[in-house]
């Protein structure tokens, strides 16, 4: 591979990169894999490239045997600007829902929100460029594909691109553990949450950005939750609201 290229592995993933229209160079498929003539049609269907391979080369060049017998050699992430995720919201006419990721370092977690993200009807996910997963391959396939089809947006300082959406109108909540608990919060409107690293939480930059903290009410022994659990009840919070101010 190029350095301008990454390798997805996995039917959703690579099915759903060949959806989205993502610049795929060339399809692997494992001669043994069970849907071999599927993906093969497919990838006749979009004029994409294909090859069959043994599954054990395969599994050497995707660096796991878990890779679900197909894989896809992709142009490396095609990162947006956040007034692009801003005009998505604006073309679709809503107020834009937007995901910031403040130094999630586990691609599988990563992987994680996105997917959330993209099922609860989000505009775009910010990452920063230092100390966070890029969307690598792990990212792809724990996303199920859908990093192909929201918009992800790398920047150079989370707390500087926080100002800018407070400019916009954008209300910032920070998800933390001494936060008000989010059932006593109304997160309908233009709206953006803040989820922190896995270990540390918020940067105190990102954190003093934030217009408020939320948290998740815990009533079991254990007083945290996976950083992509803890994303994935917030962003069905903002849906219930979302959907709860439009019925009336």
């Amino acid at each position: 591979m190029s350095d301008n290229t990454e390798i997805i592995y996995g039917k959703n993933a690579v099915t759903e990169a060949v959806r989205a229209e993502s610049p795929i160079d060339v399809i692997y498929i494992a001669k043994d894999a069970r849907f071999f003539a599927e993906m093969a049609s497919l990838a006749r269907e979009n004029g994409i490239i294909y090859k069959s391979l043994e599954h054990p080369t395969l599994s050497s060049m995707c660096g796991t045997e878990k890779n679900g017998g197909v894989a896809a050699r992709i142009a490396a992430a095609q990162y947006c600007t956040v007034d692009d995720i801003l005009a998505i919201a604006e073309e679709k006419g809503e107020p834009p829902f937007i995901i910031i990721c403040d130094e999630i370092e586990d691609p599988h977690n990563l992987g994680a929100i996105i997917r959330t993200a993209e099922a609860a009807g989000a505009h775009g996910v910010i990452i920063p460029k230092r100390r966070s997963a890029s969307v690598n391959s792990t990212v792809f396939k724990t996303s199920a594909g859908a990093a192909a089809w929201i918009k992800i947006a790398r920047v150079t300082n989370l707390s500087d691109t926080i100002k800018y959406l407070k400019e916009q109108n954008i209300w910032i909540y920070g998800a933390e553990a001494d936060g008000t608990p989010v059932t006593e919060v109304d997160l309908y409107g233009a709206c953006a949450l803040v989820i922190g690293s896995e270990g540390y939480g918020l940067g105190k930059r990102v954190r003093e950005s934030c217009d408020a903290a939320v948290s998740l009410p815990m009533f079991g022994k254990v007083n945290s939750l996976n950083a992509s659990v803890s994303a994935g009840i917030l962003m069905y919070e903002y849906v219930r609201a979302r959907e709860k101010r439009e019925r009336k």
